[in-house]
């Protein structure tokens, strides 16, 4: 091969490699521990420097988290209407915290005609939402999609108090230190359990909370919150203390909530 030969073929090579790296970049977070965190030198303020695939947790405007303040009453807001199915209970260390992947058919959630199937759920420690300033003990976020890969994250806030018999079953099996998963077999797990029985929400535009802190995704906290006892939160915490992002900027986005 002559060198200008050669030279064409580094330049597709590498072309092709930061095509690559940019397309597993979202993976690759998933897998490794190590790639980032919540504090020190791979912490959130350094997010954007881990990898290009994730310049959107620094330069983003709809970043999220963030404190939900000077919310607008908005009284058209369609209710969400929630239809879950039981999903089989397979509990994942993702590295930064605890997440159960939902079968296919495992249901999902309908906003004003907007269907989205469910795709996993997942918890922090603390809520990485603020309502007012206040943070609550725990957070879940549960994550759905569309059938154009639109994402709508519905974040159910936990306080401190009574034993929470939903999470019981998935808290007790956590994967063992240094496991990436636990399965149960025959076991199964339904969201409709967990829900508080007032579902009013806020809303807005927001992102992803982790790497690559893609944005345009469709935020629904629930006003109220569901307990978790001291036990259950405190085991939580033996493995993950803090897996919270700081609240961003709003940016002049528009809070919405409805009127119940």
């Amino acid at each position: 091969m002559n060198p200008a030969s050669r030279r064409v073929h580094l330049a597709v090579a590498l072309s092709s490699g930061f095509a690559l790296l940019a397309a597993g970049a979202a993976a690759r977070a998933a897998e490794e521990g190590h790639h980032w965190g919540y504090s020190g030198a791979n912490g959130p303020e350094h997010w954007a420097e881990e990898d290009p695939a994730f310049a959107t947790c620094g330069s983003g405007r709809h970043q999220s988290p963030i404190d939900i303040v000077n919310v607008k009453t908005d009284k058209s807001l369609a209710p969400i209407e929630f239809a879950y199915k039981p999903t089989a209970l397979t509990v994942t260390d993702t590295g930064h915290g605890f997440q159960v992947n939902a079968a296919p058919g495992s249901g999902g959630i309908t906003v004003g005609g907007d269907h989205y199937d469910l795709v996993q759920f997942h918890f922090h420690r603390p809520s990485e939402e603020r309502v007012a300033g206040h943070r609550y003990s725990m957070v879940a976020h549960l994550v759905h999609k569309n059938d154009k890969g639109e994402l709508a994250v519905v974040a159910v806030l936990i306080r401190k108090g009574e034993e929470n018999a939903f999470l019981e079953p998935v808290f007790e099996n956590f994967p063992a230190k240094g496991s990436a998963e636990k399965s149960v077999p025959g076991a199964t797990v339904d969201l409709g359990g967990f829900l508080p029985g007032a579902r009013g929400y806020f809303t807005f535009d927001g992102s992803l909370t982790t790497p690559p802190c893609s944005e345009h995704v469709r935020w629904f906290v629930l006003k109220n919150a569901v307990t978790a006892s001291p036990a259950q939160i405190a085991r939580f915490a033996e493995r993950y203390p803090m897996n919270a992002r700081p609240t961003q900027p709003l940016n002049e986005r528009t809070i919405e909530q409805t009127a119940d």
